[in-house]
């Protein structure tokens, strides 16, 4: 079967600094893979590695069999970025918003009926359709990244990919999230996600690539003591948000 996403000796560096150091990593179609490892061991770079953010030093990227430096059909990728504002400091509501998602499936960037349909039924996915005319600058910080999710979701990918989608989220945001997956799985969507613990993802995983100074050093059946250290009140510092830690498990 030909992986989604397939990554061969891939190093990569930030500055004159190496952050990947040779890895493999490969995706299967309708597999939900978690990328686990300790702040700086490399996760968030390989997610950016895959999607062209940050520029090889080594190896090769294949999205779909295609090299990614030759593939186009990005409409068949979801990617949710780290957690941050949703509009980028620009009003829009959250129909706009996930409306923009969409612009990759769509000709002349002319949202035509079934585009309009398809955002209509990511916002609800990540249950907000009751405030889709509100303004993104009305939401709380996990309703933030439902907006994101549902972007991505817009565009109905085949491959969904997902930086940090939990950190500093609410409960009930996460348990919405949780549910969205599991529907996005169920309709065979392959999942490839940056996670600091499984919490309530943990169902939907069905392996755990674990990095450790930019390698790989587990690539199998999540392991329980890894990704689960952020307990409520365990203090630890984001690399997208170094200034000030996060207290995960807590209310946003």
């Amino acid at each position: 079967m030909q992986p989604v996403i397939s990554l061969t000796k891939v190093s990569a560096e930030l500055g004159a600094r190496p952050v990947l150091r040779g890895i493999d990593l490969a995706v299967y179609p309708g597999e939900v893979v978690a990328l686990l490892g300790a702040n700086g061991s490399g996760k968030s770079t390989a997610i950016r590695t895959i999607i062209g953010q940050v520029p090889l030093s080594g190896g090769s990227v294949e999205l779909f069999g295609t090299a990614r430096r030759r593939f186009r059909d990005w409409g068949r990728v979801g990617y949710v970025p780290q957690r941050t504002t949703a509009a980028g400091g620009v009003p829009a509501t959250i129909r706009e918003v996930v409306s923009s998602g969409r612009l990759s499936r769509t000709r002349f960037k002319i949202l035509r009926k079934a585009d309009r349909e398809a955002v209509d039924r990511a916002i609800d996915a990540v249950g907000l359709a009751d405030r889709a005319k509100d303004s993104v600058d009305a939401l709380s910080g996990g309703q933030h990244q439902r907006v994101l999710i549902a972007r991505a979701l817009a565009a109905e990918p085949e491959l969904l990919i997902m930086d940090e989608p939990m950190a500093g989220v609410d409960i009930e945001s996460q348990e919405i999230l949780a549910a969205t997956l599991r529907e996005q799985v169920a309709a065979g969507a392959s999942v490839l996600l940056v996670l600091h613990e499984l919490g309530p993802l943990e169902p939907l995983i069905d392996r755990a690539v674990v990095l450790r100074d930019g390698c790989v050093v587990h690539d199998g059946p999540p392991p329980r003591a890894v990704g689960q250290h952020a307990l409520p009140g365990h203090d630890h510092v984001h690399p997208h948000t170094a200034a000030e830690p996060v207290r995960t498990g807590l209310l946003s």
